[in-house]
């Protein structure tokens, strides 16, 4: 499938588009790309509540770009992002929580 793909600005151009479509409310169309799908699956499968949803589709679209201009071929899924985001937060606390070293 990789090798079938465009390059990862048409692909972020696409992703861009099937975030806007959903930030709307209205993907007005019937034929999606593979990894189309397996992105809308994936959002479907988080169970985003409908008070954060906007704005986290926001955080992950902006995170997509990032990742994209970095060179990959594919935008993260839902999943994974959230998952850093997890992560990101308990490295964080943990770091707080921890003592202050000895002088």
């Amino acid at each position: 499938m990789l090798g079938t793909l465009p390059d990862s600005e048409t692909v972020l151009a696409q992703f861009n588009r099937l975030v806007n479509e959903l930030l709307k409310g209205s993907v007005n169309r019937n034929t999606f790309r593979p990894w189309e799908i397996d992105v809308l699956l994936d959002i479907e499968m988080c169970n985003l509540r409908d008070s954060n949803k906007r704005e986290t589709l926001r955080r992950y679209q902006k995170a997509n770009q990032r990742h994209m201009e970095k060179g990959a071929r594919l935008p993260l899924k839902l999943s994974e992002y959230l998952e850093a985001q997890r992560q990101r937060r308990e490295a964080l606390a943990a770091k707080q929580s921890s003592p202050a070293p000895a002088a």
